[in-house]
C-alpha cells in the first residue's frame, strides 16, 4: 500500500529554521517587554493592579516582580510549545504558516496586555486609581493580530513534491474514459464548534456592555469574522487536484495531482485527533478542516504531508481523485 513518504532533508530543515527563528523571536518579544516595564518601576505603583473587576476598577495586586515573573514565565511556555509544534509538525506550508503565526501572536498578545495595563498606572501612588484597559485591549488585539497574520502570509509555500511512483492499485477509483473528464464537489459546514463560537461571541459581548470594557467589542467582531470564515467550506476535486476553500474566499488550501499518493476515507473525531473544530493541526502535522465528527476525506501526499476534510459522501471524492491523479501519473 503507498504512504506517504518521509519528509526530504530539505524540508525538514525548512521546518526546523522557521520553528526557530518564530520561537527566538517569541521570546524575545517577552523579553522587550520585560525590560520596558522595568524601566518604569519608579512610575509604578507597588503593587500593581493585575486585574480589573466588572465595573472597570481594579481588584486584583501584585508586585511588579511577580507580575513581569509570571507574565514572562508564560508567554515563554506558550511561545515554545506552538515553537515546537511548527518545527516538529510543520510539514506543510500551512501548518508552519498557522505555526508561526500563533507564536508570534501569543507573545505580542500577552506583550502588549502587559505593557498596556501597567501603562494606565504610570505617575499613579496606588493602583486602586488606575483607569479602565479598553484601550490596552484593543491595542494588544489589533497590535499583535495585524503582525501575526503578516507572518503566516509571508512564509513561503512548499516547492512541487512530485510523485515517483502511481497511486496504489488498492486504492479505490471510480470508472472513467480514457478521455472523459469529471468533477466532485463537496460542501462541510457547521458542527459543534459554530456553538461554542456563539457562545463565546455572547460572553464577551455582554462582558464588555458590563465591564465598560469596550475592546472587547473588537475581540468580538474579529471572533465573528473567524467563524465565518472558519466554518463553512467548500471541496472540490477536478483535474487540478484537491481544493479546499473557505466560503469567505480564505482560508483555502490545495493539493496538485501529481503529488497525490492515495485518497480514502476515514473516520474522524475532531476533540481527539485535532483538538477541537475548524482549520487544524493533528497529531503528526496532519493539517484538517475537520467541522464534525463522521467520515472524511484523507489525502496522503508526498514529503510526509496529509490533509483531512470532514465531508458527506467522501468517498466518491477519494475515489475520483485516485483516479485523476493515477491517469495523470500515466
Amino acid at each position: 500500500m503507498t504512504t506517504a513518504t518521509e519528509p526530504p532533508r530539505a524540508q525538514v530543515q525548512r521546518m526546523r529554521r522557521v520553528g526557530l527563528t518564530v520561537t527566538v523571536c517569541g521570546l524575545a518579544i517577552l523579553a522587550v517587554a520585560a525590560a520596558v516595564a522595568l524601566t518604569w518601576r519608579a512610575d509604578l505603583p507597588d503593587p500593581v493592579a493585575t486585574h480589573w473587576g466588572g465595573r472597570g476598577r481594579p481588584d486584583g495586586f501584585m508586585s511588579l516582580g511577580a507580575v513581569l515573573w509570571v507574565g514572562f514565565g508564560l508567554g515563554a511556555l506558550l511561545v515554545l510549545g506552538f515553537g515546537a509544534v511548527t518545527t516538529l509538525w510543520g510539514q506543510s506550508a500551512a501548518n508552519r504558516r498557522v505555526g508561526a503565526a500563533t507564536t508570534i501572536w501569543v507573545a505580542l498578545f500577552l506583550a502588549l496586555i502587559q505593557l498596556g495595563t501597567l501603562h494606565v498606572q504610570l505617575g499613579l501612588a496606588d493602583a486602586r486609581e488606575a483607569g479602565g484597559i479598553g484601550g490596552a485591549i484593543t491595542l494588544a488585539t489589533v497590535g499583535s493580530l495585524v503582525p501575526a497574520v503578516l507572518v503566516g502570509l509571508l512564509l513561503p509555500g512548499d516547492p512541487p513534491q512530485p510523485a515517483e511512483d502511481p497511486v496504489s492499485p488498492e486504492a479505490p477509483r471510480v470508472p472513467l474514459a480514457v478521455n472523459e473528464r469529471a468533477a466532485w464537489i463537496g460542501r462541510t459546514d457547521a458542527g459543534p464548534g459554530i456553538a461554542l463560537g456563539a457562545v463565546a461571541i455572547v460572553v464577551l459581548v455582554t462582558l464588555a456592555v458590563v465591564s465598560g470594557v469596550w475592546g472587547l467589542l473588537i475581540v468580538a467582531a474579529l471572533l465573528v469574522g473567524v467563524f465565518v470564515a472558519m466554518f463553512a467550506f467548500t471541496v472540490r476535486v477536478d483535474e487540478t487536484g484537491l481544493l479546499v476553500r473557505s466560503s469567505a474566499g480564505w482560508p483555502r488550501t490545495h493539493v496538485p495531482l501529481d503529488e497525490v499518493l492515495r485518497a480514502s476515507v476515514v473516520q474522524v473525531h475532531p476533540l481527539r485527533e485535532f483538538g477541537g473544530w475548524g482549520w487544524r493541526v493533528g497529531r503528526g502535522g496532519r493539517l484538517g478542516i475537520v467541522l464534525r465528527k463522521g467520515e472524511g476525506l484523507l489525502v496522503e501526499r508526498t514529503g510526509g504531508r496529509s490533509i483531512v476534510v470532514t465531508v458527506t459522501d467522501a468517498g466518491t471524492g477519494a475515489a475520483l481523485l485516485n483516479t485523476l491523479a493515477d491517469r495523470r501519473a500515466r
